[in-house]
């Protein structure tokens, strides 16, 4: 049973890894477990996912107009990232 109890940097880690499909089943098992007792990684998991699902997203759309943002891109990103963790 000790084999699921992870830390929590194991956590991120594998949250991480996830992300891009790298995890296995057995971490992703670990990972449930491990967010059965600390609310703090599983908060990490969903702003991450959310961070890559909103910079994922609008790099799609804006990838081959331009190669850095400019200041109202950033402005746009900073007001979705806050009405989505409100």
């Amino acid at each position: 049973m000790s084999k699921f109890f992870i830390s929590c940097d194991e956590a991120t880690t594998i949250c991480d890894k996830n992300q891009y499909g790298e995890a296995t089943l057995f971490d992703k098992v670990k990972l449930s477990f491990h967010f059965m007792r600390c609310k703090v990684c599983k908060v990490y998991t969903k702003h991450n996912n959310l961070l890559s699902k909103i910079f994922g997203n609008y790099a799609k759309d804006h990838c081959q107009k331009q190669h850095c943002l400019s200041n109202d891109d950033k402005e746009k990103i900073e007001i979705e990232v806050s009405k989505k963790l409100k």
